[in-house]
């Protein structure tokens, strides 16, 4: 499996931030999103290229480089949109994982266990059973 974040999901892990911290720095973003400062940089360029964004210069701030990322009503859409989708996906994972869970669970009833320390597989197979209630 790849453990690397697709960009619909650098997308949403974005948006949240910016949602909950719209004056975090893109510095911050990068440490808290595991990505490079250049990824932050560019996806927060595209979707303010695509109306999702507004990029605001704090006016007061001793920074030149403070800003301030507020989304707009079609970044609020997209993030609402990525979430759905993100949790149909993570059901459909669950619901195969349950699956595959169950199948190895009753695979367990075919063994011989005789050389096998009896209460580990009563541990595992008690395990399996609660996952299914």
């Amino acid at each position: 499996m790849n453990n690397f974040p697709t960009d619909n999901q650098i997308r949403l892990k974005l948006l949240n931030l910016l949602k909950s911290n719209p004056d975090m720095s893109q510095r911050e973003m990068m440490k808290e999103m595991n990505v490079s400062l250049g990824k932050v940089n560019y996806c927060i360029s595209k979707l303010a290229e695509k109306g999702m964004v507004k990029i605001e210069r704090f006016k007061g701030s001793s920074q030149k480089t403070a800003y301030a990322y507020r989304l707009t009503p079609n970044g609020i859409e997209e993030l609402a949109k990525l979430t759905l989708s993100f949790l149909r996906q993570k059901i459909k994972e669950h619901d195969e994982i349950k699956q595959e869970i169950k199948s190895l669970s009753e695979q367990l009833n075919d063994f011989d266990y005789s050389s096998y320390d009896e209460s580990e597989i009563l541990k595992l197979q008690n395990q399996a059973k609660l996952f299914f209630k």
